[in-house]
Formats: structure tokens, C-alpha cells, sequence
């Protein structure tokens, strides 16, 4: 796989076969791909919390918000849930402003997920509050991204945004999960 394939491959995942379960060992694995990426000032304040279990994965999943512009969907139901989850922290006793560490991070496991046949959705969205009380996290760690992982049992499929200038992702009737993206001429400035 090109890294390109794996870049089109690595959407935001909604739904997932459940019972795939991901084991420890594979979070271990891609938080060390993390763990390698570059750092503001090689600070390393990034901190992971792993769930694989499907008591941990309940709680985490009770904390986020699924998709914003499917409002109608309260997210996957059981079955359909992520088999994993990334949290990720900030040790605030290293540093306060992580930058955007937790981006490069976030984006390199989802990444080394994708390869290993996995999906990914990263959550900004999230009840922190319960987070940090259903995981009992420590004051000291702001909490930053929660990544869902699992084997995707849906069909995401990227298109140019219409005419309307849309950006807002949808579903079809097939339950198909489209993603308009901006053309690269609009993007790029001319300046």
C-alpha cells in the first residue's frame, strides 16, 4: 500500500464489526509509532490511555459525540461500537501548550491503524468531564483527543464539494458515508 492509498484509506469511521476486538498489544504498537513522531521542543508531554476491554470501551464511548452533522444519530449502536480506544493527554506538569503534538500523533495512529486493516474516528467532542471521572484521570493530565478504532463495516467515500459549497458529510439511502472535500486549485493560493 502506497502512502497515498493509506491516506485515502484513513477516514473518519462511524460503525464498526464489534466483536473484532483489537488486542493490547496492537494500542502498544501504535502508541510507539506516536511516540516517534516529532515534538515542540522534544517535550513529549503527550500521555495514552488504552481500552480494549468492553467494560472501558462502554465508558469512553458514553463520553463523546458522534457526528455533528448527522444530527439524527446518536452514533453506532451496539454491535456497531469501536473494539478500542486512544486517549489522548497532556501532561500539563511538562508543559501547558502541546501545539499540535497531539495532532501529528493523533494522525500517525490512525495511520498505523489503517495498515493493520483498522478504521479510525477522532473525537475533539467529548464530555471531559466524565472522561476524567470514569477513567479517574488525574488533574494534573488535560485531556485532548479520543481516537475509536475498529474493523469499519461501513463505505466512506470522498467526493468534490457541489456546487452549493457544502462541506457538511452525509449519508445516503444505502447508508453510504460521503465526505465532500475541497478541489486542490482552491486550496493552494496563487499569491
Amino acid at each position: 500500500m502506497t502512502f497515498r492509498d493509506l491516506v485515502l484509506a484513513n477516514r473518519s469511521y462511524r460503525r464498526f464489526a464489534q466483536s473484532e476486538r483489537i488486542s493490547e498489544q496492537t494500542l502498544r504498537e501504535l502508541v510507539d509509532l506516536a511516540r516517534l513522531t516529532p515534538s515542540a521542543a522534544n517535550l513529549q508531554p503527550l500521555r495514552y490511555v488504552l481500552s480494549w476491554t468492553p467494560e472501558r470501551n462502554e465508558l469512553i464511548f458514553s463520553t463523546l459525540s458522534w457526528a455533528g452533522y448527522l444530527p439524527d444519530w446518536p452514533g453506532p449502536p451496539e454491535g456497531e461500537r469501536p473494539a478500542a480506544y486512544i486517549v489522548i493527554l497532556n501532561d500539563t506538569e511538562v508543559t501547558k501548550n502541546v501545539g499540535c503534538d497531539h495532532g501529528i500523533a493523533a494522525q500517525t495512529i490512525c495511520l498505523g491503524a489503517v495498515e493493520k486493516g483498522y478504521g479510525c474516528c477522532m473525537f475533539g467532542s467529548i464530555d471531559r468531564d466524565a472522561l476524567r471521572a470514569h477513567l479517574r484521570i488525574p488533574d494534573r493530565y488535560q485531556i485532548l483527543l479520543v481516537i475509536a478504532m475498529g474493523k469499519p463495516i461501513e463505505k466512506v467515500v470522498i467526493e468534490e464539494v457541489g456546487p452549493d459549497g457544502s462541506i457538511k458529510y452525509y449519508r445516503d439511502a444505502q447508508q453510504v458515508h460521503h465526505v465532500p472535500k475541497r478541489r486542490l486549485e482552491d486550496i493552494i493560493l496563487d499569491l
